[in-house]
């Protein structure tokens, strides 16, 4: 995490920010720093890097905080990061005022991630959108792109209120 991280603002934005903006323009000014981090990415250590069109960028770093008792990072960290980038490409691709929540999470754990493995790429994508219910892919990778964790999500799309 870069020292702007470290300054930056954790919380939640107003729900007016929620309902008029879309999901793409949410996640670009949470980027830019004009909508709060949610408090869940400085427990975890995790930022938002970058967003397209289906298509989300994080970065995590693992460290002694996220240690399982055996002494590698708890895969309820790469999962956790696997269902906030599947679930974050669905909603760049959510009009202003539509909500979405996840249904379910897999992961398939590929190599053990390490308080020293540095920073770790956590990416994903839209496979499927449609009305109720959208699906994404995701995956976490090292400094040298090895595979680190993979996985899907499927996502429940609300309307408007």
């Amino acid at each position: 995490m870069t020292e702007a991280t470290l300054e930056r603002e954790y919380g939640l934005a107003s729900p007016e920010q929620a309902a008029s903006l879309s999901g793409r323009e949410f996640l670009e000014a949470m980027i830019a720093g004009k909508i709060p981090a949610p408090p869940s990415a400085r427990t975890l250590s995790f930022e938002i890097i970058e967003v397209g069109d289906g298509y989300v960028r994080y970065e995590g770093r693992p460290g002694p905080h996220l240690l399982n008792p055996l002494g590698v990072v708890h895969g309820g960290w790469a999962l956790t990061l696997i269902d906030t980038v599947t679930a974050c490409a669905v909603h760049s691709r959510l009009p202003a005022g539509v909500g979405y929540t996840t249904i379910e999470t897999k992961a398939n754990f590929s190599r053990a991630i390490r308080s020293d493995t540095g920073p770790v790429r956590a990416e994903a994508k839209v496979v499927t959108l449609g009305r109720q219910i959208g699906t994404a892919e995701g995956w976490l990778k090292d400094g040298e792109g090895r595979v680190l964790a993979h996985g899907t999500s499927t996502i429940m799309i609300f309307a408007p209120r």
